[in-house]
């Protein structure tokens, strides 16, 4: 899913829906200001299981010492682009939307950040019968939409397909894909059903034309939230989506602010996933990391009430916050299993020696310092991050022995390929310290013999814009988690032929007969360490190509107010825990 899209990974190929996924956390020592910043280490892989129907029924399990009540701010750079749950593919607005979006199944989140995959609006996580050809779920009963009308069965057949209409442009394509019949359907409008997706009593059954035993796991996904038949607005519904969760959108200024009040007829019963301690969320939007992080520093007024969606602590505070004890008792900070890169358009750049000039080139020692150091991330040489298993480490362009970039070797190579003085335009978005890093990026290539046109894009659409097929840019960073536990959700959306399409995520344009039939192999492989070897070998493939430049794995350290309580990660969206937070008295 887009930067850091999402966060699990399983040990396993396509046949293992249960078993173990990853989710890598960490803290630092928590000691005095020693002046010397923390790095962190003891990532490890957290197994997340199918959970039971008991598991699935509601309450959420309370928040010790939790208390009702107050507003819990944000301060956040950027607003978000989609809400409409079918366009949403972004961690950000997956996150944000957790409150008013529920799906078929979710993520329920322990204590300490931990989960298991369970039924949200339906009774359990799903039972599978034609080793993953057909999945039933069935809804619960007590299930409202915000103005008290009932979740139905239309409105579970609607949501699934309107995916297929031609406005959905930005979302996730899995189901679109794996649906029997769905190439050539163009969604409910006309009068027309989907007969694979069946409907019988409070059951939907869903018939695929592939064995998927992840599929539960799949519908976890924020954009595959209910949608409601009878407030369907089309396009509108992005600006505001109807609600089935325990907060409701109140206002929306665009740039600005977005603010949640409680939705009255949300029955707790119905949702293990959900706490509901504010009485409102407030999102604000337009803050820079830097005054973001100040503001958390000085902790006054409404700011003691405040935590982050996306910023985190701005690289120039970094030493100052994470050496003091007394402001770390105020950070969260999560090793990400997320692989920030920079995708570089094959369409554009077809020379693979090219590309891997570009690789050698790279200046990822000077980046990560801009980052604010090895206590914001770790250097990619790989598509998979370490912690994820399948990882095979390797380091094809020599990037950790020279963190500097080899600029002798990859000028060599554009002359081989006899393209000294290659032009590249780069997108970043904009932000002081993507400022910053775009600078570094061209001074290194143009002395490895590049000319670099670098371009700022708003964050706010940066990924609808690079997402275009004409975009006009040779580079722009992206990132990337898988979207469920499986290898494939890491290079089927990213890395396949089929997905150069526009509001792809194939970012890199990628169309390469070999990678495709290697990721269509692995797919189908049950066996865990086979499956992972096979993961792995394609990670390779495509760095052999060089048809992108890994940058860094982040290690993310979130700062908020000193009344803000019970802050922990949100695994499944990489973030913290909204529906886990309570205004302190």
């Amino acid at each position: 899913m887009s930067f850091s899209r999402r966060n699990f990974l399983i040990a396993t190929g396509v046949a293992a829906a249960s078993t173990s996924v990853l989710s890598a956390c960490s803290n630092g020592d928590g000691k005095g200001s020693s002046g010397k910043v923390p790095t962190v280490s003891g990532s490890k892989t957290v197994k997340i299981d199918v959970g039971t129907k008991a598991d699935s029924t509601g309450p959420a399990p309370e928040v010790t010492g939790a208390v009702k009540g107050g507003t819990i701010w944000s301060l956040d750079s950027f607003d978000m682009d989609h809400l409409d749950p079918a366009q949403i593919y972004n961690s950000t607005e997956a996150a944000i939307t957790v409150p008013i979006l529920r799906g078929l199944t979710g993520y329920k989140i322990d204590d300490k950040g931990g989960a298991i995959l369970v039924g949200d609006l339906a009774t359990d996580a799903g039972t599978m019968k034609d080793g993953g050809k057909t999945w039933s779920f069935t809804l619960k009963d007590g299930l409202k939409w915000e103005d008290g009308s009932e979740i139905t069965m239309d409105d579970v057949r609607h949501t699934y397909e309107r995916l297929f209409a031609s406005f959905i442009t930005e979302g996730p394509r899995y189901i679109q894909n794996w649906l029997e019949g769905g190439k050539g359907y163009k969604g409910p409008y006309g009068g027309k059903h989907l007969d694979s997706i069946e409907i019988s009593g409070k059951t939907v059954t869903f018939h695929l034309n592939e064995p998927r035993g992840d599929f539960n796991f799949t519908l976890a996904m924020r954009g595959y939230a209910l949608v409601s038949k009878k407030h369907d607005t089309k396009e509108k519904y992005d600006k505001r989506p109807f609600s089935s969760g325990p907060y409701k959108i109140d206002s929306r200024q665009p740039g600005k602010s977005l603010t949640y009040v409680r939705n009255e007829h949300w029955d707790p019963k119905t949702d293990s996933i959900r706490n509901a301690y504010p009485d409102k969320f407030v999102f604000q939007f337009g803050f820079q990391s830097l005054a973001s992080t100040d503001r958390y520093i000085a902790d006054r007024d409404n700011d003691r009430y405040t935590v982050s969606i996306f910023n985190e602590v701005a690289p120039e505070r970094v030493a100052q916050v994470l050496t003091n004890a007394k402001y770390k008792q105020r950070i969260l900070t999560e090793v990400d299993t997320a692989t920030y890169y920079w995708p570089i358009n094959t369409r554009r750049i077809t020379d693979p020696k090219v590309r891997q000039a570009i690789n050698y080139a790279w200046p990822v020692q000077q980046l990560q310092t801009i980052r604010g150091g090895a206590a914001t991330s770790e250097i990619a040489t790989t598509i998979f991050s370490p912690v994820t298993p399948g990882y095979h480490k390797f380091d094809l362009y020599g990037k950790l022995q020279k963190g500097g970039g080899d600029p002798v070797k990859a000028k060599a190579l554009l002359k081989e390929a006899g393209k000294v003085g290659q032009k590249l335009v780069i997108a970043y978005q904009q932000s002081d310290n993507s400022v910053k890093q775009a600078v570094a990026i061209k001074n290194a290539l143009e002395a490895a013999g590049f000319e670099v046109v670098n371009k700022q894009v708003d964050k706010s659409t940066f990924y609808s814009q690079i997402s275009k097929l004409d975009n006009g840019y040779d580079m722009f960073a992206a990132g990337w988690s898988p979207d469920w536990p499986a290898g494939y959700s890491v290079f089927f959306p990213c890395w396949e032929g089929s997905q150069v399409v526009d509001g792809g995520t194939n970012w890199a344009q990628l169309k390469n007969t070999s990678v495709d039939k290697a990721i269509a192999a692995a797919s189908k492989i049950g066996d865990p360490d086979k499956a992972n070897k096979a993961w792995g070998d394609i990670d390779r493939q495509i760095m052999e190509l060089a048809a992108c430049v890994p940058d860094y794995h982040p290690i993310r350290n979130w700062m908020y107010g000193s009344k803000v309580g019970h802050v922990v990660y949100d695994s499944a969206n990489t973030c913290i825990a909204l529906c886990k937070l309570y205004a302190k008295k």
